[in-house]
């Protein structure tokens, strides 16, 4: 019998061999995936990741789809339908909402983790450039999935997409029309093609250029975060909100997390192209430039002053406006467009001040002790190993035991 089955296993190694000679002319072969034996720090690849996420939201969207429906008038019901009719449906919708939140949240670390371990510096300027787009269009997708519910807080989305893509100079009037249609009868549809064809082609053409040759995984960290996601999914359900009615007023609602910030700027009641368009863009802009003015040889945060302090003012500007979203006027006798404004000089007084205050005192702090260790010699030791003699880990083990007779007393008790 063994004599017989070496014949089968010689052609599954050639077939293998064969396949792998064949990959060498292909991306794929060209991309070393290290897995590695010891415990890495999982912020060296928050990149990888990210990518986890966006594989798990492919395979639950994929399920979605064979029960979503999208139009006006059956988008809401079919997703009611997989909340309560559909086997498990309510769970890998869960997954898919979590793991959307997940994705954005490790972009947005990653993004930042790269900038202050200085990534950026060894010939990675295309890298970080399509990687920057990638974090924007993930953003653009998540914002784009949750819409599909076609309830009170997708229209607050949809409502403020449509005014920015209006509000813009010169072609807004045509950048609406192609983006959004019509009317109700036809923006759902784009939505949909948009979300689970358009940007998610395009997340994987920038992939390509995005990865580097040698990638990352470390199993049971991926493992973790595909675990945190399942269980999140499971334990924290999402309500289905109120169905959108075009004949009623929508209730009184806040976008997802990561867009509460853009809602705020909104808010103010200033120009929607300048507030929800141009601050935006300026942020990016200064995170797109950073690879071609930082010539700086040094890579840790330490000893980059000026932009770890622009980075970590950044980072309070965003949290400022995230927060300050979430904030509606708790009197219900007012009406709801007082209850929504934001008074536009406290906000943007404090958003001034932060930064002035996180830049100017990080960056002197930095610059002072940067000084003061340059005027001190480095001494370089050897660290001294810590040993016990025979005696005291005898005594060590007994208290040991001691302590661990205790505690099962304790627990028998």
């Amino acid at each position: 019998m063994a004599e017989k089955s070496k014949p089968s296993s010689n052609l599954i190694v050639k077939l293998i061999l064969w396949i792998i000679d064949r990959l060498e002319r292909t991306i794929f072969i060209g991309v070393k995936i290290t897995l590695p034996k010891k415990f890495l720090s999982p912020l060296g690849f928050l990149g990888m990741l990210t990518f986890v996420t966006f594989v798990i939201l492919g395979v639950t969207g994929a399920v979605l789809m064979l029960y979503y429906e999208p139009t006006s008038a059956n988008a809401y019901e079919t997703v009611k339908n997989i909340e309560e009719k559909v086997p498990y449906g309510f769970l890998v919708r869960n997954i898919h909402y979590h793991g959307s939140n997940a994705m954005v949240f490790l972009a947005v670390a990653h993004l930042y983790y790269q900038y202050f371990s200085g990534r950026y510096k060894i010939r990675n300027e295309i890298i970080w450039v399509t990687g920057l787009i990638l974090g924007v269009i993930t953003v653009l997708e998540a914002f784009s999935g949750y819409d599909l519910l076609f309830n009170d807080r997708a229209e607050l989305a949809v409502s403020i997409g449509v005014s920015l893509t209006n509000a813009s100079p010169v072609i807004g009037a045509q950048l609406q029309q192609f983006i959004w249609g019509s009317g109700f009868a036809e923006f759902l549809i784009r939505l949909y093609a948009l979300h689970v064809f358009v940007i998610p082609l395009m997340m994987t053409v920038l992939m390509l250029f995005h990865f580097p040759r040698f990638l990352v995984l470390d199993v049971p960290i991926a493992t973790a975060v595909v675990g945190i996601v399942l269980i999140t999914g499971g334990l924290l359900p999402i309500e289905l909100g109120v169905k959108f009615d075009p004949d009623f007023p929508p209730g009184i609602t806040v976008p997802e997390w990561y867009l509460t910030g853009l809602y705020a700027f909104i808010r103010t009641g200033y120009d929607k192209f300048f507030t929800g368009g141009v601050l935006p863009l300026l942020l990016i802009l200064m995170f797109l430039a950073v690879p071609f003015i930082d010539r700086n040889r040094k890579f840790s945060w330490k000893d980059r002053p000026f932009f770890t302090a622009l980075g970590l003012a950044s980072i309070a500007q965003i949290l400022i406006t995230t927060v300050w979203g979430f904030y509606v006027d708790p009197d219900p006798n007012k009406p709801t467009v007082l209850r929504l404004f934001i008074d536009p000089i406290p906000f943007y007084s404090l958003l001034i001040l932060s930064g002035l205050v996180m830049y100017v005192g990080i960056y002197g702090y930095m610059r002072a002790k940067i000084a003061m260790s340059a005027g001190k010699k480095r001494v370089i030791t050897r660290p001294k190993p810590i040993t016990l003699s025979t005696r005291w880990t005898t005594v060590a083990i007994i208290l040991l035991l001691i302590f661990d007779w205790h505690t099962c007393l304790t627990m028998q008790t």
